[in-house]
């Protein structure tokens, strides 16, 4: 890897200014770190998280180019090839025609629009936090269609599919995945300046 974590956070927080932003780029990456290990990739962590912590670089300043203006943002910060494919991955099929193909990328492509799910859930919480939730008040959000609305079921299903596990595999992990790291996110988030 060409490019430091630090390197890494201040390319994000060169092009990202909305705290949202931030927190969703650091659930994600937290996410992946936590993925890499559970899947038998603990010494490809860092790069998972990697990948995760910059997946959606170009999202605020060019929503409608998102995954697109992302290798040239990247590039310009040094970020290496592989990690730039496995970002663009990410846009498969709604933006751009590259498949994800690594675990890493199939991952990505399945948690991130989850992660936001997720998160909405734990927010219509009394504790407004993953700890307490269960898997069934998920599913329940899940199938409602009004619900987080702009978290996109088809791109999770498919995700799911790409991976091989059923939705509520993905559901269970990625749950997993957020409370193991929600008290991390919480201290970067105040760190940063507030958390969202």
């Amino acid at each position: 890897m060409t490019i430091s974590r630090e390197a890494a956070f201040e390319l994000l927080k060169k092009h990202n200014k909305d705290p949202f932003h931030i927190q969703h780029a650091l659930t994600v990456e937290a996410i992946m770190k936590w993925y890499a290990n559970e899947l038998g990739y603990g010494d490809e962590a860092d790069k998972w998280g990697l990948v995760g912590l910059l997946h959606d670089i170009d999202f605020e300043e060019y929503p409608e180019e998102h995954c697109i203006k992302a290798p040239e943002l990247l590039q310009a910060g040094g970020v290496d090839e592989d990690i730039i494919h496995g970002v663009v991955s990410h846009g498969w099929s709604i933006t751009v025609d590259v498949k994800p193909e690594h675990e890493m990328e199939k991952v990505l492509f399945a948690a991130d629009e989850l992660t936001g799910l997720i998160w909405a859930c734990a927010l219509m919480r009394p504790s407004k936090s993953t700890k307490d939730m269960e898997l069934k008040s998920l599913k329940k959000k899940y199938k409602n269609p009004k619900f987080a609305a702009g978290c996109s079921r088809e791109i999770i299903d498919r995700g799911a599919e790409l991976l091989g596990w059923d939705i509520a595999e993905l559901q269970q992990k990625t749950l997993d995945a957020m409370k193991a790291t929600e008290d991390d996110i919480n201290a970067a988030m105040a760190e940063y300046g507030g958390a969202c």
